[in-house]
């Protein structure tokens, strides 16, 4: 680990409304796969440290959960929880999904759009109370017009809430590595947190839950948006190297079982194989992945489950 007091190190965290890019801009500072990326909304469940270096520069960054409007115990738990790691955070990132936002503008958005474009609203206005500095950062620029991005841009920062605004999109780097620049020259004056070779600070089991989740988001996006929750019960590591993983697989209703499985048990192998691919090549050794499909239908307020996710029950 580094340890030279010209080193710096330091805590950078990702916040903004669901579905804005915040698990692809972790991943893409990082260099390679911290948090799961899917095309659903509200994926993070709670907050993923990944390491980025720069330099002299550790960073560690907080995927945090999206920052909406909460309807549920399990929604309050992760919103409270993004707020959390802003506030513990040397640096806040407010991630914007800059087509989102023009597309609310303009009264051409969808539903989505609009939340997000409420979320972002509701996100300002926590910064201001929270007396908190951020930097604005601009998602999605490809996919806008130049003129109509500076406008937004000035619309936002009119806010006061920011002390900077990068443009970038996390989705092909552009821009990216000027706002990891601007992160590293942010961070305190530290030994490094963490080992050079280390990009992530999850524990084994819960990355695996987390990379099975992403394959069911994957695979029944359409279907059961929000209604499975994986949790891994049996994470062991044989003589030889290999790995056993078992893991229980909750929907909500027993009509959800049949969805999950597939016909013919296709879906839940397509499933497997997938998070098996994924779980060797991360692990970098021989997975043996089992997964068990069970009705829960009150898992979203077991405090077991909120353990796991490191979220706070009591909210």
């Amino acid at each position: 680990m580094t340890t030279e007091t010209n080193t710096r190190a330091g805590f950078a965290a990702v916040i903004g409304a669901p579905n804005a890019g915040k698990s692809t801009l972790v991943n893409r500072l990082v260099g390679s796969k911290v948090s799961i990326v899917t095309r659903k909304v509200q994926t993070t469940r709670f907050p993923v440290r990944g390491v980025a270096l720069h330099g002299d520069s550790q960073i560690v960054l907080v995927d945090t959960p999206g920052i909406f409007k909460p309807r549920r115990r399990l929604d309050r738990a992760m919103v409270r929880s993004a707020w959390g790691g802003a506030e513990d955070a040397d640096v806040v990132v407010h991630l914007v999904d800059a087509a989102a936002e023009i597309a609310a503008v303009d009264g051409k958005a969808k539903a989505a759009d609009h939340r997000s474009a409420e979320d972002v609203r509701s996100i300002v206005e926590g910064l201001k109370g929270a007396g908190k500095k951020a930097i604005l950062a601009l998602n999605k620029i490809d996919l806008v017009k130049r003129d109509r991005l500076l406008a937004l841009t000035q619309t936002l920062f009119d806010t006061g809430v920011y002390s900077d605004v990068f443009m970038i999109s996390a989705e092909n780097g552009a821009g990216v590595d000027d706002l990891k620049a601007a992160l590293a020259e942010r961070m305190p004056p530290s030994p490094w947190l963490y080992p050079e070779d280390q990009s992530a600070d999850i524990p084994a089991r819960l990355l695996a839950a987390e990379i099975t989740r992403e394959k069911v988001y994957l695979r029944v996006h359409e279907e059961l948006p929000y209604a499975v929750s994986v949790e891994t019960t049996l994470f062991e590591e044989r003589k030889n190297g290999d790995v056993r993983i078992e893991q229980n697989l909750y929907v909500e209703r027993e009509s959800q079982r049949p969805i999950l499985l597939g016909k013919g048990g296709q879906t839940l192998k397509w499933i497997g194989e997938a998070a098996r691919e994924e779980l060797c090549e991360i692990l970098d050794r021989k997975v043996h992945l089992f997964l068990h499909v069970k009705v829960r239908e009150s898992w979203a307020d077991d405090r077991e489950i909120f353990r796991d996710m490191g979220l706070d029950f009591d909210v």
